[in-house]
């Protein structure tokens, strides 16, 4: 684990996948380590707990690894305003040209070409809704401004407009006392799980659920009506990669996450949390 360490430390800034995997691998290979070593010093009667890794050495990995995850987003969003949202934009424009150049066509070709550049039109049209739409679910929300419960609301709405699901969201506007890395954390998980919902569930209405589990705990909710699936075949793929990313960041943020599925009866995807002490408390 040190060499681990030494060898991805210079790389800590970085926001490629191979660097993102390595701090993964490291966390958990760490976390093994904390038990191994604790129950080694337990079976040999020593009765002293080897020194683990700080809380705040913790934290502060697992805070990078969540930048490193945004930071890729923000690359993600620049790169694609500025090249296939700006391709398709001038595309349309330019369709919009030849539109006004076929009057001078002749007449027998006319109505052919009207025709076919509409269709061309209307596919690049699409498409640019695409592209914006998946610049939008990449672009962190301003939760400084709105709350969480703020952000996932504004989400919500434009989720129903765009996909035209039934939502119904219950969402407690109350102080979290979570740190905002973790309050983003909750909100990408609830976006995965309805992007799954829209992708993959033929779902026709979902219900999205932030509220108080306890005196401190806080739980995340979304259930569809949608086909459902079978959960240890999906887990068996190497492909369930929006079921990893949901479960590795509820887990970086010390949550607990479970899905429940069962196909013809819909799915839910929980996440629980409690706030971690702050260092000054």
């Amino acid at each position: 684990m040190e060499r681990f360490r030494r060898a991805y430390h210079k790389k800590s800034a970085t926001d490629d996948e191979a660097t993102r995997r390595a701090f993964r691998r490291l966390r958990q290979l760490q976390l093994v380590g904390d038990h191994i070593e604790s129950s080694a010093a337990y079976l040999v009667g020593s009765g002293i707990v080897p020194e683990r890794q700080s809380r705040d050495d913790r934290l502060d990995l697992e805070r990078r690894v969540l930048e490193s995850l945004e930071a890729e987003r923000e690359r993600l969003v620049r790169d694609v305003h500025d090249g296939p949202a700006q391709v398709l934009a001038n595309a349309i424009f330019e369709i919009e040209y030849l539109e006004r150049l076929t009057e001078r066509a002749p007449a027998e070709v006319r109505a052919p070409l009207r025709a076919e550049l509409g269709e061309l039109k209307t596919r690049f049209r699409t498409s640019l809704e695409s592209v914006r739409a998946m610049i939008y679910d990449l672009r962190p929300p301003v939760l400084s401004e709105l709350g969480l419960a703020g952000a996932m609301r504004a989400y919500l709405h434009e989720y129903e407009a765009r996909y035209g699901l039934k939502v119904v969201s219950r969402l407690d506007d109350r102080e979290t006392r979570l740190d905002p890395q973790e309050e983003l954390a909750v909100y990408r998980i609830m976006q995965e799980a309805l992007q799954n919902t829209h992708k993959h569930a033929r779902a026709t209405s979902v219900t999205v659920e932030w509220e108080r589990d306890g005196p401190e705990a806080w739980a995340l909710r979304c259930r569809d009506d949608g086909a459902g699936f079978d959960i240890v075949r999906a887990a068996r793929q190497q492909r369930s990669v929006g079921l990893l990313s949901m479960r590795e960041r509820a887990e970086l943020i010390g949550g607990r996450f479970e899905i429940r599925s069962v196909p013809g009866e819909g799915t839910t995807v929980a996440v629980r949390l409690e706030p971690r002490p702050r260092a000054a408390e």
